[in-house]
């Protein structure tokens, strides 16, 4: 699939923004998708704008998702729930309240259909499965499982002109992720990672997010450039 063209599902986090990075390298042209849902953290579309840009990115697609879809989740703020705050990470079972229902298999689907419509073959996500929060569409069997129904589920696929559903960080720690962003020349003051950023720009330091991206910084013995309210 190396030079092909590739689309990327463009949250402006760090482990999108690294995957990103990764799509660039090996892919002769690129496009992007984010999402707007009414998460909390909605600055990060404007990240995504910035890490677009930053790449080179000339097709840059965000689509806005109907609030009432996603609910009973903690990064959406109608729903009334908190964003856990100093969790226990360890805990790989036990999934919080920041898990957005299907939302990876609705944001593969949008990338599916326009990938097909493009004639575009590769779909890079940056999913992790090691250093996350325990989502279970983050695991490796979902993305297999994603792959395979692409392939059985469009023209392209049961024609043999089939989809690659590309998660390089998946199996990466933290800081390998930032240190391959690093060598790649990912700028990681452009991403926010923070479930719950104030007006003031800060991100809270106490979710899951940004427990796990300022270890990984520490880890990888690189400057962090976020600024933490706490």
């Amino acid at each position: 699939m190396d030079n092909e063209k590739a689309v990327i599902l463009l949250s402006g986090g760090l482990d999108s923004a690294t995957a990103a990075a990764v799509a660039v390298r090996e892919s002769s042209a690129c496009s992007a998708i984010t999402f707007r849902y009414g998460q909390r953290h909605k600055a990060e579309v404007e990240s995504a704008r910035k890490l677009a840009a930053f790449f080179g990115i000339a097709t840059h697609l965000i689509i806005d998702i109907p609030i009432d879809i996603f609910q009973r989740t903690a990064l959406i703020p109608s729903s009334g729930i908190d964003v856990p705050k100093n969790r226990e990470l360890s805990r790989a079972d036990a999934i919080p309240d920041t898990y957005v229902p299907a939302r990876n298999t609705l944001f593969l689907a949008y990338a599916l259909a326009f990938a097909e419509s493009w004639d575009i073959r590769s779909i890079f996500i940056g999913v992790n499965a090691l250093d996350y929060s325990g989502y279970p569409d983050c695991r490796p069997g979902y993305i297999a499982a994603f792959e395979r129904m692409a392939n059985l589920g469009t023209r392209a696929g049961v024609e043999g002109r089939g989809f690659s559903i590309r998660a390089p960080l998946i199996a990466m720690g933290k800081s390998d992720i930032i240190r391959l962003g690093r060598d790649l020349g990912v700028d990681y003051s452009l991403t926010l990672s923070c479930y719950d950023p104030g007006e003031d720009g800060l991100s809270c330091g106490e979710c899951d997010s940004c427990i796990l991206r300022r270890r990984g910084f520490i880890e990888a013995g690189v400057t962090d450039p976020t600024r933490y309210r706490k």
